[in-house]
């Protein structure tokens, strides 16, 4: 194998397990744009809104929150660290599957 095929194999791998298994310790607490978002309102125990004046308010629901990954899990797997994993290394795949298949026919038109 040449060179370039090890380092983009390792970066994959890399990634793989970055999201496989690092993204099951993500924060879950909001992050700097949801936090500037809720500034100016109250919350209550359940953290719904109930005064205030602030952006949140305007929030609207995911048009994907429907879909098969939604919420950083994948539908139909109730074991949460599983479907947290599961989620990130589907979307490290389909990522670099998209990227691939472009740089691929980038090369073929070059």
């Amino acid at each position: 194998m040449k060179k370039s095929t090890w380092f983009i194999l390792s970066g994959l791998l890399g990634a793989l397990l970055l999201a496989g298994v690092v993204s099951n310790f993500a924060s879950g607490h909001p992050d700097g744009l949801d936090s500037v978002a809720r500034e100016g309102c109250t919350f209550d125990d359940q953290d719904q809104i109930t005064g205030g004046n602030c952006m949140a308010q305007a929030e609207t629901d995911n048009q994907t929150k429907d879909s098969p990954l939604a919420g950083y899990s994948v539908k139909g797997i109730s074991n949460e660290f599983l479907s947290t994993g599961l989620s990130g290394v589907i979307g490290v795949l389909l990522t670099f599957g998209v990227g691939a298949g472009a740089f691929w026919l980038l090369k073929k038109k070059a």
